[in-house]
């Protein structure tokens, strides 16, 4: 590794460091003062639905499990989880399953349950999942069930990890009139899922999210709930691209908060990303 890439390395996680290390100066007691109190006893603080990666056992999947984990650790809260039900299989025919199951959940989360924020996340074909509930429509086909507008309003934060969207160059951010405000798509640009470019490498996918990129997408659900202004540190190696404009179709909520994180880039990024051992967080 180059003297410049361990720069690059040590910027990156020394921002996510800031911000993390920002976060946790937060007592638990402050998120319970700062979010709405659920209306029944079986509400929980926050609900996250994950839809899992393709070949995972059902459940919310190891970059799932790892998110909720940090989200706990970083609050304090009571944090509900419900894993998408479909078929995460190789072939990947299901992802219409997934979104209608995820859809009906999150509906049926804020029926009885109207003041707990909700955070929809999915990692790999589980961020395919997700691109649908978002209405994202990658590569101009959009198929299965897309979250009605109304219920935008009760999603607090998107999250996806790998999400081959990033590779088309159609992240969620930009692309989803519905909840791309509210987004962020971290993808390892060591994983040809989400990257085009060379030093790709199938465990830059299978193992590059947990800890690092899961602990940094949990600091931003975490901000997007407190509406937190956190400083960000510059990035000397920022430039303007085209994925760093604001959403014009943003749709207004009690969670849609500016987000702490957005910094001018190529890729609207979260510290240097350009370095082959450094996130790429689209905003």
């Amino acid at each position: 590794m180059s003297n410049h890439q361990r720069g690059l390395r040590g910027a990156t996680h020394g921002a996510t460091a800031v911000l993390t290390a920002g976060l946790l100066l937060i007592a638990p007691s402050a998120f319970s003062h700062s979010l709405p109190s659920a209306s029944a006893d079986d509400c929980p603080d926050v609900e996250v639905t994950f839809a899992r990666g393709t070949d995972e056992p059902a459940g919310l999947g190891r970059v799932g499990q790892a998110l909720v984990d940090a989200l706990r650790q970083q609050t304090g809260m009571n944090i509900g989880t419900y894993a998408v039900n479909y078929k995460a299989s190789l072939l990947q025919l299901h992802t219409d399953d997934g979104s209608k199951d995820a859809v009906a959940h999150i509906k049926s989360m804020a029926d009885k349950c109207p003041n707990t924020p909700q955070v929809l996340g999915g990692y790999s074909q589980g961020a395919s999942v997700v691109d649908i509930v978002t209405g994202n429509s990658v590569g101009g086909l959009l198929r299965g069930t897309t979250l009605p507008a109304p219920y935008a309003a009760n999603v607090a934060a998107v999250v996806t990890f790998g999400n081959v969207a990033d590779r088309t160059k159609q992240p969620i951010t930009t692309h989803s009139a519905l909840l791309g405000s509210k987004a962020m798509d971290l993808c390892n640009p060591m994983d040809p899922i989400c990257h085009e470019g060379p030093g790709n490498e199938w465990s830059g996918h299978t193992e590059g999210y947990v800890p690092f990129y899961t602990d940094q997408a949990a600091s931003f659900v975490v901000a997007q709930l407190l509406g937190a202004q956190l400083p960000t540190p510059p990035d000397p190696y920022a430039a303007p691209g085209p994925y760093a404009t604001p959403n014009p179709y943003a749709t207004p909520g009690p969670y849609a908060t500016p987000n702490p994180y957005a910094t001018s880039g190529p890729s609207g990024t979260l510290a240097p990303s350009a370095a082959a051992d450094g996130p790429t967080a689209f905003h």
